[in-house]
């Protein structure tokens, strides 16, 4: 599965982009899991030394692996991310965004009422404007790696 798409597949996806974790996060995972389980050790505890471990190592994984089992998908006239998704018929525009914009359009300068799925290993993003009177979120943030790609595909559909 490519991470982006400019044309219909056969299940009707226009994009899809895992927002997967860097590879790195694991060690780093391992890393502060592994001393986390020598502490056990260090204050005494009379444990099996191998039960932190045993326990710790892998739950590490799988908090990271969690943090990045996300989807950015359009399909069906909606973009769907997280368990949410927005019909195509309600957004006004749509802005790419470099990394250090979405972080201030995230901050002090953004709308607290706005929908925010971002992730921090990923630097650029969209935001969509919505257009929905019955519904008082201003608009969407959202982390991609291909921002650009991503507007034109909704720009071509709204």
């Amino acid at each position: 599965m490519s991470a982006g798409r400019e044309t219909p597949s056969r299940d009707g996806v226009l994009y899809r982009e895992r927002l997967r974790t860097p590879w790195w996060w694991y060690l780093v995972g391992l890393l502060v899991a592994s001393l986390l389980a020598a502490e056990f050790r260090v204050a005494g505890y009379h444990l099996t030394i191998w039960i932190p471990f045993v326990t710790l190592l892998p739950l590490s994984v799988v908090i990271v692996w969690w943090f990045g089992h996300a989807m950015l998908e359009i399909s069906g006239g909606e973009v769907r991310v997280r368990g949410a998704h927005l019909p195509l018929c309600y957004v006004s525009g749509v802005v790419a965004l470099d990394a250090a914009t979405l972080r201030r359009v995230v901050g002090r300068e953004g709308d607290p009422s706005a929908f925010i799925s971002i992730r921090p290993w990923i630097g650029p993003g969209v935001q969509l404007w919505l257009d929905d009177p019955d519904d008082p979120t201003p608009y969407w943030l959202l982390s991609t790696r291909r921002p650009r790609q991503l507007a034109e595909i909704i720009r071509g559909e709204i």
